[in-house]
């Protein structure tokens, strides 16, 4: 059997029309109801609406900082912001420090061993400060001795 013969729609379409000519009673109706709904599921697809991009934002700039400000004006500022800086970080200093002892008579009211705890923190904190302090070096990163540790913790070292 040759191909062209089975992938010949000709016969599919004389079998179309030999059902259609066939006299049933609900023919056109149904006939009626797949064209319609054919073409409003088509027009209803048909149907995009295209938004373009939003409107650019207006920007307007804020300024806390008078206009021509002097060079000595702008250090006593920042002078000023880091007395300011420096009395709230003593301020969270001093209740973190409440915060300890408070859980330290915590601890011993319970039972803890809470300088025992106290001293393997120590010992777990210089550990890590050690081996960050290595993987720095290995990677070639020098450590400034001016720089805060607390600000170095936020780099992670090159082997984790």
């Amino acid at each position: 059997m040759r191909i062209k013969s089975r992938l010949n729609p000709v016969g599919g379409f004389q079998d179309l029309w030999n059902e259609f000519k066939r006299p049933t009673p609900y023919r056109w109706p149904i006939l009626g109801a797949s064209l319609l709904s054919t073409f409003v599921l088509m027009f209803w697809v048909t149907q995009e609406q295209v938004i373009g991009p939003p409107a650019r934002p207006q920007v307007s700039l804020i300024s806390t900082f008078a206009e021509g400000r002097s060079e000595a004006e702008i250090i006593a500022s920042n002078i000023e912001n880091q007395r300011l800086k420096e009395r709230w970080e003593a301020r969270r200093a001093e209740r973190e420090a409440e915060i300890q002892d408070m859980y330290r008579t915590l601890g011993r009211a319970t039972g803890i061993d809470v300088d025992a705890m106290e001293r393997q923190i120590a010992e777990d904190q210089a550990r890590e400060e050690a081996e960050r302090r290595r993987a720095f070096e290995a990677a070639g990163i020098p450590l400034d001795p001016q720089i805060d540790a607390s600000a170095d913790s936020a780099i992670e070292p090159a082997g984790e």
